[in-house]
């Protein structure tokens, strides 16, 4: 059952992806994918909205999440959020680990 969190990064004078840009330069994007139980890492950059970068983190449970918010790895991220000034809206999701229904593979070109 692995859980993903979306969060919205949202600041002012394009402060959301200067962070973004930030966490993958100075490495702790690689650290965190490193981490046990990371799945997926990833920033996005919503084509409408220049002032938000979305973050896409998947971990395998619980567990994983607990270790990584209790990690060093937090003091750098709470740093540069500060750094930046950013506000978040988080989206938390857990998967059924059911896939994807076969009715619906007709919509989908691989």
């Amino acid at each position: 059952m692995a859980i993903t969190v979306n969060i919205y990064y949202t600041g002012e004078h394009g402060n959301a992806r200067k962070f973004a840009k930030e966490m993958v330069s100075s490495g702790v994007v690689n650290d965190i994918r490193a981490e046990e139980g990371n799945i997926r890492y990833e920033y996005f950059y919503p084509m409408e909205d220049e002032e938000t970068v979305l973050l896409i983190d998947s971990w395998e449970n619980q567990h994983a999440i607990d270790v990584h918010h209790a990690s060093p790895m937090m003091d750098k991220i709470i740093q540069l959020r500060e750094k930046y000034d950013l506000h978040m809206k988080v989206e938390r999701y857990i998967s059924d680990g059911a896939g994807i229904p076969d009715k619906d593979e007709k919509f989908i070109k691989l």
